[in-house]
């Protein structure tokens, strides 16, 4: 279920507004974890089909499960569905948040949950669970690897020398600084036991079929769950370039320096890259994504009529300066010329960031709204919203928020300001207050953050129309 916020109330309904959580529904329900397994893992005898691919399980002794993520857990309760007493055994980990019901009946399953996004001990005791069960590997097994976004924290296995309180301190430092999640994830690869390819070493030479739903707008699998069945192309030398650029170097502890600068000079061997032995016989599938779910977003409002534009290219940066460019395109759009761009629609994804200086609450999808709000205040006939598709914004119980032209008018009768709130980081009270919150609750999945904003464009005469140079910049093709 998908409202404005969790006491129910729909404010301010209009077709704008309601078209922008209909197309953020379907966005949601395309990441749905049981439906890409269903559409796209079959079994036709003793053929397991992925995609175009197809493996011969009467060739291996053992067939085993492992994995970690958002999505994890519905996808291991649909494959022990599909494979039957083909099955093993499997060791999933899932966010401890999520519903406890996804274990039962899973008799040949076990789940373990942990946190997300600092990882915790939980999650150590999950992957050494797994690794246990797997033992020793041969060419006679094969494992199956389910990844989806949130498994970076909710598997890790510290290097020899770094601790788990290091990792979650560097972590949680990224995360406050502004770092994109591919910068965390070079990081995060090279303080890890399993992560950049190492998972694969460890698995050698069985058999590896990674199935992933991707977090990571672009699909590239090296980021998603930071990679563990993957090729690495960054570097210690990249991991510390990051933390210097934001400004953690200095501040994290000396052990994860040492283990750096070991791996730069070569005392600590790096993650496994393209070519190496351990991947010949991995094989890894991406069956989700967020650009799966933008287009059934755009065929969802193109059924209602918009004219859509589906930007290609990933939403990153500042949410606030991304919820700014996202009013300057707005309010391009509200103010065209062009009957044929009447009614219009934008459908984009990615993940920006918040560079925390406030003391307020929120997350990246809310503070981006509060930004674009701001910018479109007055203009009619437009709404914007965006979520995260896993539930979850930031700290909050909600996955994003939703405005239209009036909402900062609103707040002030109410005597707030949107600039204060902003400038507090204070984007989720902002919301709460006028009951424009998006609540979804934990969906189970996560493909990464949806935007969506609609409009009517008004037919406006030349001289009512000023050059702004500034507004010609598209969001994401700068």
């Amino acid at each position: 279920m998908i409202d404005y916020d969790a006491t129910g109330r729909r404010r301010r309904r209009n077709r704008q507004r309601d078209d922008v959580l209909g197309a953020i529904k379907e966005a949601i329900i395309a990441a749905d974890p049981k439906t890409i397994l269903r559409e796209n893992v079959k079994l036709e005898g003793e053929s397991l089909r992925i995609l175009s691919s197809s493996f011969d399980l009467s060739r291996y002794k053992r067939i085993l499960l492992i994995g970690g993520g958002k999505a994890s857990g519905k996808m291991a309760l649909e494959l022990e569905k599909l494979l039957a007493n083909r099955l093993t055994g499997g060791e999933i980990t899932i966010p401890d948040y999520q519903d406890l019901r996804f274990g039962a009946g899973a008799s040949r399953l076990g789940f373990n949950r942990s946190t997300h996004p600092i990882p915790s001990v939980n999650g150590v005791r999950g992957v050494k669970e797994m690794l246990d069960m797997i033992g020793k590997t041969s060419s006679n097994d094969a494992v199956i690897c389910l990844i989806s976004g949130g498994a970076s924290a909710l598997l890790p296995l510290p290097a020899k020398g770094i601790t788990l309180k290091d990792k979650a301190d560097v972590t949680r430092l990224l995360l406050t600084s502004g770092a994109d999640i591919n910068e965390i994830n070079i990081v995060r690869k090279h303080l890890s036991s399993v992560k950049g390819g190492r998972l694969a070493k460890l698995l050698f030479p069985a058999t590896v079929i990674s199935l992933v739903i991707s977090d990571v707008v672009g699909d590239r699998v090296d980021s998603v769950g930071s990679g563990p069945t993957t090729p690495d192309p960054s570097t210690y030398s990249d991991a510390k370039r990051v933390l210097i650029n934001h400004g953690a170097w200095d501040k994290v502890n000396s052990r994860v320096r040492k283990e750096i600068e070991d791996g730069i000079a070569g005392k600590t061997e790096e993650t496994p890259k393209q070519g190496s032995t351990v991947f010949e016989k991995v094989h890894n599938f991406i069956l989700g994504s967020n650009g799966i779910s933008r287009l059934r977003a755009e065929e969802f409002l193109r059924e209602r009529g918009y004219r859509t534009d589906l930007l290609r290219t990933e939403i990153r940066g500042e949410a606030r300066e991304v919820g700014t460019r996202i009013a300057r395109l707005i309010i391009q759009k509200a103010s065209s010329k062009s009957d044929f761009q009447d009614p219009w629609a934008i459908v984009a994804g990615g993940e920006p960031v918040v560079t925390v200086k406030g003391t307020g609450r929120g997350g990246r999808n809310q503070e981006l709204v509060l930004s674009a709000a701001i910018g479109i205040d007055g203009t009619k006939d437009v709404a914007v919203g965006s979520v995260a598709t896993d539930g979850i914004d930031g700290p909050t119980d909600a996955a994003g928020a939703i405005a239209d032209g009036n909402t900062v008018s609103r707040a002030r009768t109410k005597g707030l300001s949107a600039e204060d709130y902003l400038g507090r980081n204070d984007s989720y009270r902002f919301f709460q207050k006028l009951g424009d919150l998006i609540i979804t609750g934990p969906t189970g999945t996560n493909v990464n953050d949806v935007l969506v904003a609609v409009g009517r464009a008004r037919k406006t005469a030349l001289h009512d129309l000023t050059e702004d140079k500034s507004r010609s910049k598209l969001l994401t093709r700068e």
